[in-house]
């Protein structure tokens, strides 16, 4: 995702305030489970890593803060808005939270729809180079017949036909003009409001796999789907020491540890992070905490190794890639780690954006013996698992 700007270019609005009763189940459908994590957080990631999306918001529906806050940890986003009694007034409420600081462009998005591509992301904002408003489609290869009391009718001709699907990609000011103006038409998507009112859309061809999760079926189908796209296995580990010095505590994978002492580094040297990045990194093939974060730039004198880890878990989301599962040994005589490991699990998780159930942390001495033993350091050593699409 771009740094957000004084004037945003492309602002992605997604919409995830449905209750997805046709799939039912204990929690509405953008918060079910898609491959370990919500499937919000899937379609989230999409845009997230897109060099072109400048900020996302999303529409949320009243009873579900507690599910939007789990879903979308460590994840930079606009405060969310809240959606009205339908997906129309749902959009009209995210646009009109965008109009204090308009952006030129915006990708309307359902939040239970996890499989649009960046390559599609592109044409579609492309295509907003000449016309008002653009669409994502697959054209219609099936015969369709018009049936009347279970028995065929009226053959209907599938040429020209598209079904319909998103982002739907707009200049900003037109669609919010045209929502305005069709309030209450209960129109049935945003090409549709664009129509209304005058403007016209292009269409963008799409893919069978971008569909949206409506039934238990598809939730299934998206299993398959995201499984077999993320073949490519990958495992990378790292190690890392820091020395003890002066301080009143240390920073254990996220979490300060009251201790007599601290670990001593140009960020806040925290040891267990710093393993598990150069794990992940590893495992992406993509050099070390040091070429990302180099010690001899001042921005990271003291920064906090949270930031450090959502980076790497970035880069794999960016790649279209999962964290699988994540193993990190602390190495130290003290402190004690074993009555704050289910802390520093939860940490970890939090700031990969994974299930506890993909953390592994441990802790063993030296057994006294080497800088360990004589409690002039601790060190790290991590692995990572992750998989990522075959390229």
């Amino acid at each position: 995702m771009a740094n957000p700007t004084s004037e945003p270019d492309c602002i992605a609005l997604i919409v995830a305030a449905g209750r997805g009763t046709r799939l039912g189940g204990p929690v509405p459908k953008q918060y079910r489970d898609l491959e370990g994590a919500p499937v919000l957080r899937r379609t989230l990631e999409i845009f997230a890593s897109h060099p072109r999306i400048d900020a996302i918001r999303v529409v949320t529906g009243a009873d579900d803060e507690a599910h939007y806050k789990a879903a979308t940890v460590g994840l930079a986003l606009l405060p969310p808005v809240l959606g009205g009694a339908t997906r129309q007034a749902s959009v009209l409420n995210g646009l009109e939270s965008l109009a204090a600081q308009p952006p030129a462009k915006v990708l309307i998005h359902d939040a239970a729809r996890p499989f649009a591509t960046a390559d599609l992301v592109d044409r579609l904002i492309a295509a907003l180079d000449a016309a008002p408003g653009a669409i994502a489609a697959v054209p219609v290869v099936d015969t369709l017949w018009r049936a009347t009391d279970g028995a065929l009718d009226t053959l209907v001709p599938r040429e020209h036909l598209w079904r319909a699907q998103t982002p739907q990609a707009f200049r900003y000011a037109d669609i919010l003009a045209a929502h305005r103006r069709t309030v209450g038409q209960a129109l049935t998507d945003d090409a549709a409001v664009l129509r209304a009112a005058g403007g016209m859309v292009a269409v963008v061809e799409a893919a069978e796999a971008n569909f949206k999760i409506t039934t238990e079926a598809d939730l299934a189908r998206a299993q398959t789907q995201r499984q077999s796209a993320l073949a490519d296995l990958r495992v990378g580990t790292g190690f890392d020491v820091h020395r003890l010095g002066p301080g009143d505590g240390v920073w254990l994978c996220g979490v300060k540890l009251p201790f007599d002492q601290a670990l001593v580094g140009h960020s806040d040297a925290d040891v267990a992070i710093h393993a598990l990045v150069d794990a992940i990194l590893g495992a992406l093939g993509d050099g070390d905490i040091g070429s990302h974060f180099p010690p001899s730039d001042m921005r990271w004198k003291g920064a906090a190794s949270s930031q450090f880890l959502r980076h790497a878990a970035s880069l794999v989301a960016a790649r279209g890639g999962a964290i699988r599962h994540v193993d990190v040994t602390i190495v130290c005589e003290r402190p004690k780690v074993g009555p704050h490991r289910a802390a520093l699990r939860a940490s970890l998780a939090q700031l990969l954006g994974v299930p506890e159930t993909r953390v592994s942390v441990k802790a063993t001495t030296t057994e006294g013996l080497g800088f360990i033993g004589r409690g002039e350091g601790i060190a790290a050593q991590a692995a990572a698992t992750i998989t990522l699409p075959f390229t």
